[in-house]
């Protein structure tokens, strides 16, 4: 197990090996497996990479990321040419249903509504604007339509997971309706991530309660 000493400096470590980081502008700090992002970065792509490099440190059980978007003056955009364009690229995405995603902005903050069959399109309506010029934030509240049968999904899930790596003594699933919940243990938050992942694959998955803790 990581002090909190050495976690602060793993972080620290993790994002200045990300090419897409500039780690001068980011403060870490760790307490118990939990790290604290903030300072600044230049793009809303560049606060993710930053969250997603921090997450992957082995002893990160979670991630509080408290980091400001402060775009340069050149990559400033209005409202209304940063919706033009989020528009205009979810409609040239294969993976987003035509028409099926709305978009508002406000102050360079991207809200995205709507209702989709399957999660992996609503993560990519999010990663198709995420990079766009000007923005500093993206809020997905897309939705997911309920499938008509799903009283297979806890044992279609328990069996998808059984089928890679996962030990069945480790993970537990129950499903009500479309809403899933996944208890157990893990070693790393990656496993932890790759289980919910596996969770929101399943047809009719509306929801995904993760509650699996990082031994």
């Amino acid at each position: 197990m990581y002090t909190d000493n050495q976690l602060q400096k793993a972080v620290l470590e993790e994002l200045q090996w990300e090419p897409s980081v500039t780690a001068a502008h980011i403060g870490v700090t760790a307490k118990a497996g939990v790290v604290a992002l903030t300072g600044h970065v230049e793009s809303y792509v560049e606060k993710h990479a930053a969250e997603t490099a921090a997450a992957r440190v082995k002893g990160v059980k979670a991630v509080a990321e408290e980091i400001e978007v402060r775009l340069p003056f050149t990559t400033k955009r209005g409202d209304e040419e940063i919706a033009a364009a989020a528009i205009e690229r979810l409609s040239w995405d294969v993976s987003v249903p035509r028409d099926a995603i709305m978009v508002k902005v406000e102050k360079g903050w991207l809200t995205l509504t709507g209702a989709v069959e399957w999660h992996y399109q609503k993560v990519a309506s999010e990663q198709s604007v995420r990079g766009l010029l000007g923005v500093v934030g993206v809020s997905n509240q897309t939705t997911i339509k309920p499938a008509v049968d799903v009283s297979t999904l806890s044992a279609d899930i328990t069996h998808a997971l059984h089928r890679s790596w996962f030990d069945p003594k480790t993970i537990s699933v129950s499903a009500q309706g479309g809403n899933i919940r996944l208890n157990g243990t893990v070693h790393t938050w990656h496993d932890r991530e790759v289980a919910a992942s596996t969770a929101w694959a399943a047809r009719g998955a509306m929801a995904v309660e993760n509650n699996i803790t990082i031994m």
